[in-house]
């Protein structure tokens, strides 16, 4: 079996790290090779005398297969800004096709790969002329893997997931479900926000997760 999913959210902090973790738990609880990867990571600091985004090394810890961090994590800033940003003021244009190329060395090396976005679907990848510019739905498209929305559940959250969710259809993208994640943990109507959500996406909700402080 070949396998691979890609994990974004409707915004910045909302748990797409943790829920790529427990895919990738999940899948190898059930005997499989399992590899994350985070294409394009902004905010580093410094383990073992080298610059390391943190989510990395999460999605390190939770594989049972081990790859060079150029194949796992192609981009990665020391500022945690925006990926095209810090991009520009690195000097570095991030190229998809690097991407690309990495993430088909990684399917090659595991059974399943869990890539895990930056930010939302839309944040942009580099600071080009706009008709240029490419985009995290961009990199998507490109690598063609079934697609998992974290929720951030809170105030605003059902606007965000169907935006999200329209800009995943329009590109014809396949939107394989979605994951509840409670960020407030004292969200109000949490469960009619959820029920309002699971009415409107036609796709599984996949798990609801209630707040880990």
């Amino acid at each position: 079996m070949k396998q691979a999913f890609f994990v974004t959210g409707t915004d910045t902090g909302v748990g797409k790290t943790y829920v790529a973790c427990k895919l990738i738990q999940q899948y190898i609880s059930q005997g499989y090779k399992v590899i994350g990867m985070k294409p394009v990571a902004a905010g580093c600091e410094l383990v073992d005398g080298c610059w390391v985004n943190e989510d990395v090394l999460k999605l390190e810890a939770a594989s049972n297969v081990q790859a060079p961090r150029k194949l796992t994590n192609p981009y990665s800033f020391n500022e945690a800004i925006a990926p095209h940003i810090a991009a520009e003021k690195a000097g570095i244009k991030i190229d998809i096709s690097v991407i690309q190329q990495a993430f088909k060395k990684l399917i090659d090396m595991a059974d399943v790969v869990i890539v895990e976005g930056a930010g939302g679907f839309l944040v942009p990848l580099n600071s080009a002329p706009l008709n240029e510019t490419e985009t995290m739905a961009d990199l998507a498209a490109v690598l063609n893997i079934p697609i998992i929305l974290v929720v951030g559940m809170k105030l605003g959250c059902i606007n965000h997931s169907l935006l999200t969710v329209e800009a995943i259809e329009s590109r014809n993208l396949h939107l394989h479900g979605w994951v509840a994640n409670q960020i407030e943990p004292n969200m109000p109507r949490l469960e009619e926000n959820e029920a309002s959500l699971t009415a409107r996406i036609k796709q599984p909700k996949l798990y609801s997760l209630g707040y880990l402080s």
